[in-house]
């Protein structure tokens, strides 16, 4: 008998804690909501910034940004998958494989701001790239590429091993096996991975920062060797930099003791 009341204080303690997580979120969604859509409208989305920003639109923070997510999935959705498929399907499972892994999983979760030097020192200096949509690209791509690699690794595990052993046993080749049998059961949580991945790339603020972002200009391609105009580059420097944050923020930056 106690036993079964600690499990039910048990599920209805998680139970609660899982509501509370989803009525934060709801609370946060609704606020953002109910504060933004009202600032809305086509001259908003569509028109050049003007006075430093404090005014006109946000266009060529949207085309910076698209751009930047296209050449970022072009470099790193390849690499990805194709690593994943070697590690699982065709490297030999021994300790250097591991050894391998477990150097994947520790870049996946090194902070952006270290990406951002790698790429600000390889890439921008080293290759002289400059500070352009380019860099920032391939920044970002070696950023989440762990995260693809990871995920589409795993999605390529869960496939039972029975589908490849029948495949082959049909006189199938390896890769034949792994393009028709493997790849289209695995193909939702390699694609759930990669959006995870591109969406914590399209909100990064310190890569960017380091080796693309200009305010004001859109670039004109995704691989273009100019720097460009993305959206959370426009959001910090509206945030950090701008001439009427005082409006905005009254507090001092500093304690008076510092």
């Amino acid at each position: 008998m106690p036993k079964i009341f600690m499990e039910k204080i048990t599920i209805w303690g998680m139970r609660l804690i899982t509501y509370l997580i989803i009525g934060i979120i709801g609370y946060i969604l609704w606020d953002i909501v109910r504060n933004g859509l009202p600032a809305i409208s086509w001259s908003f989305i569509f028109t050049q910034p003007s006075h430093g920003g404090s005014a006109g639109g946000i266009f060529p923070a949207i085309i910076g940004t698209l751009c930047l997510i296209a050449g970022t999935i072009a470099v790193a959705l390849p690499l990805g998958v194709a690593a994943a498929i070697y590690l699982s399907e065709y490297a030999q499972q021994n300790q250097f494989t591991q050894m391998v892994r477990l150097a994947i999983v520790t870049l996946a979760g090194v902070p952006s701001i270290v990406f951002g030097l790698f790429g600000l020192g390889l890439f921008v200096l080293f290759f002289k790239f400059g500070t352009s949509i380019l860099a920032g690209n391939l920044t970002l791509a070696c950023m989440i590429l762990p995260t693809i690699i990871v995920a589409s690794e795993e999605s390529l595990r869960s496939v039972p091993q029975g589908f490849r052993e029948g495949s082959l046993a049909l006189g199938a080749s390896k890769w034949q096996t792994i393009y028709k049998n493997v790849l289209p059961y695995s193909l939702p949580g390699m694609l759930t991975g990669s959006i995870l991945g591109i969406g914590r790339a399209a909100g990064e603020t310190a890569p960017i920062l380091l080796t693309a972002a200009a305010f004001f200009p859109a670039p004109a391609a995704a691989f273009d060797l100019r720097p460009g105009d993305v959206l959370p580059y426009h959001l910090y420097i509206l945030a950090t930099q701008h001439p009427d944050m005082a409006l905005v923020r009254p507090w001092p930056m500093a304690p008076p003791w510092f």
